[in-house]
């Protein structure tokens, strides 16, 4: 009788009958076994013996890209969630967080959501999770954001101040709030309500430097 193998050799046999992958192919294919064995099992079920084998690689591969469960899981956020390249630009501050917003809110009802809610489930129980989310994963939105807000003082409609205040996050926060609240997608009554009556009224407001408060 021929021998038994075991979950790992059979990984590492499995990821050695194709073409050796490399760099960027590699990565994106750990990122994407990833992403599925999240979408299936949810962080607590997630192993990185379940990756390399879904990713048809070997688990010391995996483990030479990411020490732990909790970096691996911001990274495929980091992959799988908004991009710079896609942050809109319109020409008005007003339609651009508009498209941003709606844009997020397609990007929520998706696997993202579902990622980001496992995410801070598991933010409670976990420091190292929680810390990683913290300085990693949480600045995708807010970096659209200011992305489109550095336009925007570009064309002189907000003062630079905005960049550097909690305003300029603010829209996206409530955003995320409404998702946790309430599910994805977030109505677009929502989120105009989320651009016109608080994230405006709060950064065209913002006093330009040397300008004092009362």
């Amino acid at each position: 009788m021929g021998a038994v193998l075991s979950p790992d050799t059979t990984s590492r046999a499995d990821h050695r009958k194709g073409p050796r992958r490399r760099g960027e192919v590699l990565e994106h294919a750990i990122l994407t076994a990833a992403l599925e064995e999240l979408a299936e099992t949810g962080y607590a079920g997630l192993t990185m013996d379940r990756v390399a084998a879904r990713a048809r690689t070997s688990k010391s591969t995996v483990y030479r890209r990411w020490s732990s469960r909790a970096e691996l899981l911001v990274d495929v956020w980091r992959r799988f969630a908004i991009t710079g390249a896609e942050v809109p630009d319109t020409g008005l501050l007003r339609t651009d967080m508009i498209v941003l917003l709606r844009l997020l809110s397609d990007r929520l009802a998706s696997h993202v959501g579902l990622m980001l809610r496992g995410l801070l489930a598991e933010m409670v129980s976990d420091p190292e999770l929680a810390r990683a989310v913290r300085e990693q994963a949480f600045s995708t939105g807010p970096s659209a954001v200011i992305a489109v807000l550095q336009r925007a003082v570009a064309r002189g409609e907000v003062a630079a101040s905005v960049l550097d205040s909690r305003r300029a996050t603010v829209a996206t926060d409530l955003l995320r709030s409404e998702f946790l609240l309430h599910g994805a997608p977030v109505p677009d009554g929502a989120i105009m309500e989320i651009v016109d009556e608080i994230f405006l009224p709060l950064v065209l407001s913002a006093p330009h430097p040397g300008v004092s408060r009362p």
